[in-house]
């Protein structure tokens, strides 16, 4: 087994990748679980999306992701489904995008570009869901996710507790 000093640096960027595709699942779960069912129509003003719209859209940036880690680049607007199915949707994305990533099969873009764009992009509406649940009275507890068990891989709707969640 190499040590983090030995690992090749395309490799350590493909492994921070991973961890940050687990980060995402870890940091969305905490924003989608617990929702009241009428949250996935929540509207903040007439001119912002619904946390339904906004998941969607997460799940269009997922698949952009894996399209072009494929070579493929492609990107679609897809409508919203029901929120059940749409959160389903985002934990498989991020399942087929970790499996892609973990398969050692050639990126064709960098781990970095991938990050810059749909990851980060992703992690930004994540935080956007947060904001929408405390607007709508249904905050999740603050966490330190410095603290938290986040491991590259985990992707999937079943996450570690919170191991220090805020009062």
């Amino acid at each position: 087994m190499s040590t983090p000093a030995q690992i090749p640096v395309a490799d350590s960027s493909r492994q921070l990748l991973r961890h940050s595709v687990a980060t995402l699942a870890y940091r969305g779960g905490k924003a989608l679980r617990g929702s009241f069912a009428e949250f996935a129509d929540f509207h903040a003003s007439e001119t912002t999306r619904t946390p339904v719209q906004i998941l969607a859209h997460i799940g269009d940036l997922l698949d952009w992701a894996l399209s072009m880690a494929q070579g493929k680049q492609v990107w679609h607007n897809s409508s919203p489904l029901p929120w059940s199915v749409e959160t389903a949707r985002f934990f498989a994305c991020l399942k087929a995008f970790d499996a892609y990533l973990g398969s050692g099969l050639p990126l064709n873009t960098s781990a970095e570009k991938l990050f810059q764009g749909p990851v980060a992009d992703a992690l930004t509406h994540v935080g956007q869901l947060m904001m929408l649940r405390r607007i709508a009275g249904a905050p999740p507890r603050g966490e330190n996710y410095f603290v938290a068990d986040i491991v590259a891989g985990r992707v999937g709707s079943e996450q570690s507790a919170p191991v220090k969640e805020f009062d």
